[in-house]
């Protein structure tokens, strides 16, 4: 019986073995083929395919509310302010407060008609670039902006337009100006711009985006 038992031993560790080996290989295979059906994610959540999916509503999203801070960089100075921005296809508001808002600064544009009241006074002109051009110094390229913050160029000029290895945009060139998209964050559904680099010659503006919210 002892012989037999013996002669028995070494063919049935081999079946056990091939057993092991046949589940780990199922088990590999297995994990490969999830790995395989899953989008590429990246730390902040992000999908790939997920902004070609909500294009349409990030395009359609033309009424809202910003606040947020940005950071002004020239060969003169480097400062920054707080922003909150309301915006409609017909109106738009910013009221930059701090430094290089002069304090307290409100710039409104309704039907063509743009207005600028500082602690000056209350000043119009024909666009609100050169309004803020002839009052601040600087300006941002405001008609422009509520397309680029969105992360869309703007349909009034060309545009060159790069994207990330999931598909949201990382780089667009459009009217002189650069935008690097640094950072998004869900908000109403969609992934928005949470921070953008724009560079304009020696004129850097840095956007840090608090909260998004619709308005009504």
């Amino acid at each position: 019986m002892l012989t037999s038992f013996l002669h028995r031993a070494p063919s049935s560790t081999p079946s056990c073995y091939r057993a092991a080996r046949l589940w780990v290989a199922a088990l590999a295979i297995a994990t490969l083929a999830g790995c395989a059906s899953q989008s590429p994610v990246d730390e902040s959540g992000r999908q790939a395919g997920q902004w070609e999916r909500q294009q349409a509503e990030v395009e359609a999203f033309d009424t809202w509310t910003l606040v947020g801070k940005a950071g002004l960089r020239t060969p003169q100075e480097n400062t920054s302010a707080n922003l909150d921005w309301n915006q409609t296809p017909y109106y738009f508001r910013m009221l930059i407060s701090g430094p290089f808002g002069g304090g307290r600064s409100v710039l409104e544009g309704r039907e063509g008609r743009f207005s600028l009241t500082t602690s000056e006074g209350r000043f119009e002109a024909e666009t609100p670039e050169a309004l803020m051009e002839e009052q601040l110094g600087w300006s941002l390229p405001v008609r422009a902006m509520p397309d680029w913050v969105r992360g869309l160029p703007g349909d009034h000029a060309s545009y060159q337009l790069e994207t990330d290895e999931l598909g949201f945009p990382s780089f667009l060139q459009q009217d002189g100006w650069e935008i690097d998209y640094r950072d998004w964050e869900q908000a109403e559904g969609m992934w928005l711009p949470r921070r953008l680099v724009m560079n304009y010659g020696d004129v850097r503006i840095t956007l840090v985006v608090n909260q998004w919210q619709a308005s009504q």
